[in-house]
């Protein structure tokens, strides 16, 4: 079988087809595999926590540290295990019918599904600073709770955020807030900052300097200053991979920090169009892996429900129109409830009167 040949066996539709395979799609196929679930993940191969390869994925119980590429391999493993499906390819466009949407890949494939679970994550939109997205996820990087513990007591710089330079404050003694090209700071924060010993330097940031093993060294202003650090925490801009919705009248917002753009879902991950649910970063640009897990397994214990609903309503409505029982069914029913009685025939009593 070629790596398309994904319509199942007898023809008929998968129950959900999720699209993006990261800790929150393959969490939720997982779910789905497991309650009997016919399941098919479509991933690009390309997590956005890869560069992250050799510090690991952290606050997962049980697995802290692990590198992100392989705990996606496990995660596809167990999905496999349990009769799911995972395949390379990178979806173009989702079209909804009446009766189920068609998920049509960039090599034209289409493969049809009663729901569908959004999980493709997001991008990050880096500052533009020369050299800044070469050690993205390295000695570069934005949260405190995935590299915070990895920084601890080195020499931290903060690119243009008061919120991550009070964050990572209780990482090291060690750390200068960069204003950058940010706001003026208010008179409030100035004074915390002041309190709490972190150093303020103004200029805007021009590059990075690195020593001779490739590792961060110092900041460079348009002075032509050099400010030395070793970590170097950013604030990107999260954006929500959901340029191929655009036909499903999904709703994309801004996050209300204002830090990105997600997809708009209830607690649930439903997205309040009819069949189709997201979770992750998609709806989540703040989410860590741990939160992503998380409300993958909620979108698909919600989407089996929906699942469920629909099949007993369609039931009930068939048994209702009197097609519940064909011929040979009925008979069958007879048989086992009647017994010979069914062909007006009483079980003869044996022995003498």
């Amino acid at each position: 079988m070629s790596d398309f040949d994904v319509t199942q066996a007898d023809g008929q539709t998968w129950d959900v087809v999720v699209v993006g395979g990261g800790a929150a799609g393959l969490s939720a196929a997982l779910t789905l595999a497991r309650v009997r679930r016919s399941v098919l993940v479509i991933d690009t191969g390309e997590p956005r926590n890869a560069p992250a390869v050799h510090t690991g994925v952290h606050g997962i119980l049980g697995r802290d540290g692990i590198s992100p590429l392989e705990l996606l391999r496990l995660g596809r493993q167990e999905v496999l295990s349990y009769g799911g499906r995972v395949v390379s390819a990178r979806v173009a466009r989702i079209h909804p019918s009446a009766t189920a949407f068609s998920v049509v890949t960039e090599g034209g494939e289409r493969i049809r599904a009663r729901r569908v679970l959004v999980s493709t994550g997001l991008v990050d939109e880096l500052p533009d600073v020369p050299g800044l997205a070469e050690r993205w996820g390295r000695d570069v990087v934005h949260c405190v709770y995935c590299h915070g513990w990895e920084a601890r007591d080195r020499a931290i710089g903060v690119l243009g955020s008061f919120h991550q330079a009070l964050l990572f404050r209780q990482m090291s003694e060690d750390v200068k807030l960069f204003l950058h090209t940010g706001a003026e700071l208010a008179d409030e924060q100035w004074e915390q900052l002041a309190a709490l010993g972190v150093a303020v330097v103004d200029g805007e940031v021009t590059g990075l300097e690195a020593d001779g093993e490739d590792r961060l060294a110092g900041v460079r202003l348009a002075s032509g200053v050099v400010v030395p650090v070793q970590e170097l925490v950013v604030a990107p801009r999260f954006v929500a991979r959901a340029g191929f919705l655009d036909g499903l009248g999904l709703t994309v917002r801004e996050h209300p920090m204002g830090v990105g753009e997600q997809v708009q879902v209830d607690g649930s991950g439903f997205t309040g169009v009819p069949g189709v649910w997201a979770a992750g970063n998609v709806s989540d640009v703040l989410a860590g892996v741990p939160a992503a897990m998380a409300a993958g397994v909620t979108a698909a214990a919600t989407i089996h429900m929906d699942l469920l609903t629909a099949d007993a309503k369609s039931a009930a409505s068939r048994a209702a129109a009197g097609t519940a029982f064909s011929g040979p069914m009925e008979a069958e029913v007879s048989r086992r409830v009647l017994g010979v009685r069914a062909h007006g025939l009483e079980p003869h009593a044996h022995g003498g009167q």
